[in-house]
């Protein structure tokens, strides 16, 4: 495998504190990738505005003409062969930040296109997307509840299938607020290894 095919990672934090679990689990993860193959979109420090704008409105129903903002985080993702979301789950779902980084990037001509009568093309087959979660309640609750089909659904159905992405890895650290730092810990690793071996793995990609 030369240089230019080798796996390359675009991390996506979003948390506001730099000091929080989701900032130490993403730096874990960058750790653990190869070195100088992974980006990091840190979407609070660099202030992205998650709103989807009149501006963003007149892209989708003209075709082109993005927002700066929204062309820099394609472009990145166009230089990515992986993408990890890295995040804290507010009510069972991903923070607003996220959720309007996908709504103003993820956007139709550039990760789907539709047409009649074809209906939805989906153009990111390129792209391998794993979702790393942290998740203040434990394992047991989400099963019980759902929750956990509940946000992959959500993200593995409505967003990695919609536009063609493979499935990557998906990794729960659960118990994020429970008291042992020791036990957090364990939790940290088993996501971070099992998300960056899936990363490594070349046999997924043709």
């Amino acid at each position: 495998m030369s240089t230019d095919d080798m796996p390359r990672t675009l991390v996506v934090i979003a948390h506001p504190d730099p000091g929080s679990l989701t900032h130490h689990v993403s730096q874990r993860l960058g750790a653990a990738l190869r070195p100088g193959a992974v980006e990091v979109a840190d979407l609070h420090r660099e202030g992205f505005d998650p709103r989807f704008t009149p501006a963003d409105r007149r892209a989708y129903h003209e075709g082109g003409g993005h927002p700066p903002d929204v062309l820099r985080e394609q472009q990145r993702l166009d230089r990515a062969t992986d993408l990890v979301l890295v995040f804290p789950v507010y009510w069972w779902s991903v923070p607003a930040l996220l959720k309007g980084w996908i709504d103003r990037v993820f956007v139709s001509g550039w990760a789907f296109e539709y047409s009649a009568p074809a209906g939805v093309q989906p153009k990111l087959q390129r792209l391998t997307t794993h979702l790393l979660p942290v998740a203040g309640a434990d394992a047991g609750a989400y099963e019980r509840h759902g929750y956990g089909t509940a946000l992959r659904t959500q993200l593995t159905h409505g967003l990695v299938d919609y536009v063609g992405s493979r499935r990557g890895a998906t990794a729960f650290v659960h118990d994020s607020e429970q008291p042992s730092t020791e036990a957090t810990e364990a939790t940290v690793d088993r996501a971070v290894r099992t998300v960056a071996a899936a990363v490594r793995v070349p046999a997924s990609r043709p």
